[in-house]
């Protein structure tokens, strides 16, 4: 059952749910584009310049590892702790905790980089977090790949127990 401050979040913020878990809306879609030749090959079309979004996950609750072809930073706003894992193409673990106590290893900002597989999820004990990502170039979900397990413990068998906690495929 949802905790009551986050159904008002929800309902105050205009919230939908999101493909990988949570609950998102973007607050900011740029009005200019940049021409899909002045891009890497990696996108596949023209992208506006930058994008920003609101999301939220709450306890039991999680955003399953998924990739973009954009930079995307990640900002705290309100609740507990966020803590998103990423697995780098080379095959390292990071885990960064977004939250409002850096005396405690928590960021109010952190960046995971174009390319890298990633999921979140509230902290351990927390109740719910809200945040908000940055894309430059902007997002589109043309470059969003949802991970599927067997796919990733082939890719990256050492982190096989987090890869199984956080994948819905």
């Amino acid at each position: 059952m949802q905790h009551e401050a986050v159904k008002d979040l929800i309902r105050q913020l205009q919230l939908q749910p999101h493909p990988e878990g949570g609950y998102y809306r973007e607050t900011y879609r740029a009005a200019e584009t940049m021409a899909a030749a002045s891009l890497p090959g990696r996108f596949t079309g023209d992208r506006v310049f930058s994008t920003a979004i609101y999301f939220l996950l709450e306890k039991g609750n999680f955003s399953a590892f998924h990739r973009i072809q954009s930079d995307e930073c990640w900002h705290f706003y309100a609740g507990d702790p966020l803590q998103v894992h990423v697995i780098y193409p080379d095959g390292r673990y990071g885990l960064i905790r977004l939250g409002n106590d850096p005396v405690n290893g928590c960021s109010f900002q952190a960046v995971v980089p174009a390319g890298c597989w990633f999921a979140s999820e509230t902290a351990l004990g927390g109740s719910y977090s809200l945040v908000g990502c940055t894309v430059a170039p902007g997002f589109d979900f043309a470059d969003f790949e949802l991970a599927k397990q067997a796919e990733l413990l082939s890719a990256y068998p050492s982190h096989a127990t987090v890869i199984r906690r956080l994948c819905r495929q």
